[in-house]
C-alpha cells in the first residue's frame, strides 16, 4: 500500500514541476508560453566605415549563421525566414584591431580583436521582453602575428562568447 502511495506521489510531482517552471530545457533556456518558432535577421556589418575599425569580408554572414545554429542547437525553437514568433536583428558596429601593450622597440606587444553587435529582439507575443542591447567580446594576440594569422581562431571564440551573451540574455533570462 506505501508503494502506491509513494508512486503517485512522485508521478504527481513529476507533472506539476514542468508545468509550474514553464517550459525549460536542460540547456538553461526559458522559452517564453507560446513561442515556437524564431527568426535571425541579416546582421549587417556597418563597423567598416567608423574610425578604427576595418572591413572583413563575410562577418555578417558567419555571425548572422553562428547566432542561429546557436538557437537551434540549444532550443526546441523552430528556425523561420520570416513570421518568427521572436525575432533577432542588428548590426555588427565594431570590428578593429588595436595594440594593447608595447615592446622598448615600440612596437605592439599584444593586439586586441575587439568585436560589437547592436542587437534588437523582439517578443511578437510579449512586448514586455523585447531589448536592445550592444554585446561585446575580444581576442588579444602577440604582436608578431597578423590578423588572417588568428582569425578563424578569434572568430571563432568571440561569436561563441557573443551568441551565448545573447542566448543568456533573451531566453536564458541570466
Amino acid at each position: 500500500m506505501y508503494r502506491i502511495y509513494k508512486y503517485i506521489l512522485i508521478v504527481t510531482i513529476c507533472s506539476i514541476i514542468p508545468i509550474a517552471c514553464g517550459i525549460y530545457s536542460f540547456t538553461g533556456s526559458s522559452i517564453p508560453i507560446g513561442v515556437e518558432t524564431f527568426q535571425v535577421d541579416y546582421f549587417q556589418n556597418t563597423a567598416g566605415g567608423k574610425p578604427g575599425s576595418t572591413i572583413e569580408p563575410g562577418l555578417d554572414r558567419d555571425f548572422t549563421i553562428a547566432l542561429q545554429d546557436l538557437i537551434v542547437n540549444q532550443t526546441s525553437l523552430n528556425l523561420v525566414n520570416d513570421g518568427g514568433d521572436i525575432i533577432y536583428s542588428g548590426e555588427i558596429v565594431e570590428y578593429s584591431v588595436t595594440p594593447m601593450a608595447a615592446t622598448a622597440e615600440i612596437k605592439a606587444a599584444q593586439n586586441r580583436l575587439s568585436m560589437s553587435v547592436m542587437v534588437s529582439y523582439e517578443n511578437m507575443l510579449n512586448e514586455e521582453d523585447n531589448i536592445e542591447k550592444r554585446f561585446s567580446f575580444y581576442y588579444d594576440f602577440p604582436g608578431n602575428l597578423q590578423v588572417y594569422d588568428i582569425k578563424d581562431s578569434a572568430l571563432e571564440e568571440i561569436f561563441e562568447r557573443i551568441t551565448q551573451d545573447i542566448f543568456n540574455e533573451t531566453l536564458a533570462k541570466w
